[in-house]
């Protein structure tokens, strides 16, 4: 991609997805349509904390796939449960915004997910009331960035998309639009009744 060059799925939004939007959900306010603000790639080290150069070496991984450098998070509070000192570095984190959020989504929904084994949809129940969306990954190898050959530890890590509009079901439409592939929501016990008393 040239540095003029639009993300794919950046347009897509913006011709297709946002008055899709708009007119489903008789949205009269532009402002108000839902829109992707932040996606936030976040990985635990687990076991892998103890050991300085696999930490760095996750860390690394992940900046890879978020085409971002990652930032170290770090214990907060002692916790001898898990044998953790304040201060100890427990994973990473990258929020994108902009067109690398745009790009990195792309990515995600062309080549990554469909590598996923046995894949039949991402969890429908991911949101959280507030119109956002929490998706698992169980290992970092099926972005293309990852060299197979140098993975020292297999770590999975969780994707949070932020979203405008405060709404489950437009969240739901609108990544639905941009490609994510969501299963379908199983109906509502005694939806069908309803329907039909009605």
């Amino acid at each position: 991609m040239t540095k003029t060059e639009e993300p794919r799925l950046k347009k897509k939004y913006r011709d297709e997805v946002a008055p899709m939007l708009r007119e489903k959900f008789g949205i009269t306010n532009v402002m108000a349509i839902p829109r992707l603000q932040k996606i936030t790639l976040n990985m635990g080290f687990g076991k892998a904390s103890k050991n300085k150069g696999m930490a760095e070496s996750l860390a690394g991984e992940l900046s890879m796939i978020a085409g971002q450098k990652a930032l170290v998070t770090r214990a907060k509070h002692a916790a001898a449960t898990w044998k953790l000192r304040e201060g100890d570095t427990v994973g990473a984190k990258v929020t994108l915004r902009g067109d690398r959020m745009w790009l990195f989504l792309e990515k995600l929904v062309s080549v990554a997910v469909p590598r996923i084994r046995d894949f039949q949809g991402l969890n429908p129940k991911g949101f959280d009331r507030r119109g956002n969306y929490n998706m698992g990954l169980s290992e970092q190898s099926i972005f293309p960035d990852i060299d197979l050959d140098k993975v020292k530890e297999v770590q999975g890590m969780n994707i949070a998309f932020t979203m405008t509009g405060g709404d489950d079901e437009k969240s739901r439409e609108l990544l639905l639009g941009l490609g994510v592939p969501l299963k379908k929501l199983p109906p509502k016990p005694g939806k069908t009744a309803d329907a039909e008393a009605a």
